[in-house]
């Protein structure tokens, strides 16, 4: 049995604190965890060991709590994360689950805001976008639930376009070689690509000539 001689807030990290056992520093504990204790209080070894564990769990939560506050988290990146910050497997999973129990780790939700997203500010196909999803460690359910009502032929319209002001002043077998090549290096098909070049052409070249699908070689 050990007595708790002090306890005293780190100075770097207010939300911690430093525990004094016989006098000696023993370990840190989060404010949170610690605040049922109090100088003369004494600890056993099974008491000072959940602590510890208690400690390691409330450590967990915050880091994977500051890991979500930059923007969204698959389960597999906030499992990464965690290990990087050396937390045992056993309170990784538990964080996890506690995570999904406020709703703050599901990955159904994560693959439909993660479309969403791309689909906005930087439109890719469908097969892009499912690898992206399976790198992010998500399942194919989950995948294939947040590309049931995604439009490839939008998704490429969208992203030519906005591709297509640089191309402003070039010939038509130019532009297209460009435009194709951009849009093959972001996953569309030559069945999706060839049309929309046609298109966004079309749209934004009133003054040359035009094209149908069928005119071009």
């Amino acid at each position: 049995m050990k007595k708790i001689t002090a306890i005293t807030a780190q100075k770097h990290k207010p939300d911690r604190v430093n525990i004094f056992l016989d006098g000696e520093f023993a370990f840190g504990l989060a404010r949170i965890t610690a605040a049922w204790l109090k100088t003369g209080d004494v600890l056993s070894e099974e008491k000072i060991g959940k602590l510890q564990a208690d400690d390691t769990r409330e450590r967990a939560y915050q880091q994977a709590l500051l890991y979500l506050s930059y923007r969204a988290r698959s389960e597999k990146e906030i499992r990464q994360n965690l290990r990087k910050h050396e937390i045992p497997d056993e309170i990784v999973e538990e964080t996890l689950e506690r995570l999904k129990r406020s709703r703050l780790a599901d990955d159904n939700q994560f693959a439909q805001m993660w479309v969403e997203n791309r689909s906005t500010f930087r439109p890719r196909s469908k097969r892009a976008l499912e690898i992206e999803l399976r790198q992010k460690g998500l399942n194919n359910e989950a995948i294939q639930a947040s590309l049931s009502e995604v439009d490839e032929d939008a998704l490429a319209y969208e992203a030519g376009l906005k591709r297509a002001a640089r191309f402003k002043g070039q010939e038509w077998n130019e532009f297209r070689k460009k435009l194709s090549e951009f849009l093959a290096r972001r996953g569309f098909s030559y069945s999706t690509i060839a049309p929309i070049v046609t298109r966004i052409w079309n749209e934004t070249r009133l003054d040359a000539q035009q094209y149908e699908d069928e005119d071009i070689p």
